[in-house]
């Protein structure tokens, strides 16, 4: 049984010179691809679940740390779902060809759950952390696919 989708938090749009076909495994290589060994240990630290890598990228029933992929379309949209101490969340990307390229949406949903999870929230959300690393990731993907 799924569980209601945590509260909006933010979205990132950016429009990438390029075709769908090419900007979605840059997006895959970006966001569900090897994290890098510093995010795995934030990840246990902060008892993320699912705690590993595993799978295609981005690929339907694949992991990553703090990420499970429950819904996936190739090259057209996603959904990643996780949890740790002091949040549940859920980050989805939709992509939608235009005239010109292919337009990329990423919304993010979560919750913080208890005093630790208020302070989670000012330390990554209201300090701007989650926002800075997300535009960063955007430009990282219209950099690579255009």
């Amino acid at each position: 049984m799924e569980t209601a989708r945590p509260p909006f938090v933010d979205e990132h749009r950016i429009m990438v010179d390029a075709p769908t076909e090419r900007v979605w495994p840059v997006l895959a290589s970006e966001f569900g691809g090897s994290s890098g060994r510093l995010f795995e240990v934030y990840a246990r630290f902060i008892g993320a679940k699912p705690l590993r890598s595993g799978g295609e990228p981005l690929a339907e029933g694949s992991t990553l740390p703090g990420f499970a992929v429950v819904e996936a379309v190739p090259g057209r949209s996603v959904r990643l779902v996780g949890r740790h101490l002091y949040s549940r969340y859920e980050l989805t990307f939709d992509l939608t060809e235009r005239p010109g390229g292919t337009l990329v949406r990423a919304r993010t949903y979560a919750s913080f759950p208890g005093p630790l999870g208020r302070v989670y929230r000012l330390l990554v959300i209201e300090s701007g952390a989650h926002r800075a690393l997300m535009v960063r990731r955007m430009a990282a993907v219209r950099k690579r696919a255009e």
